[in-house]
């Protein structure tokens, strides 16, 4: 089976892709459940949302895809949210 980046808009509906919605976690709990494994804590409420304004940013000045890319980027940069955010819309503004 291919990846979910591998996948077109047609092929990957958000049922197929996300299993079935009754069963799936919160977003929250989820993240929450992947900081552990990943050994750090979750985000704060206020880097929550700098890091969806991030991700919204990206998504709404490219293509979607970009939005986890650049958080992605962001993290291996060592730069954080706020910061991030900033240059993301520096971007945009440089275009």
């Amino acid at each position: 089976m291919n990846s979910y980046a591998d996948r077109s808009p047609l092929e990957c509906h958000e049922v197929e892709c996300a299993g079935n919605r009754e069963e799936a976690m919160d977003a929250r709990a989820w993240i929450s459940a992947y900081a552990e494994k990943l050994g750090t804590s979750v985000p704060t409420e206020e880097e929550w949302d700098v890091i969806l304004d991030l991700a919204g940013e990206a998504a709404h000045s490219s293509k979607r895809v970009a939005a986890p890319l650049a958080c992605w980027l962001a993290a291996r940069a060592g730069v954080g949210p706020e910061r991030a955010i900033e240059l993301a819309r520096e971007v945009r503004a440089d275009d």
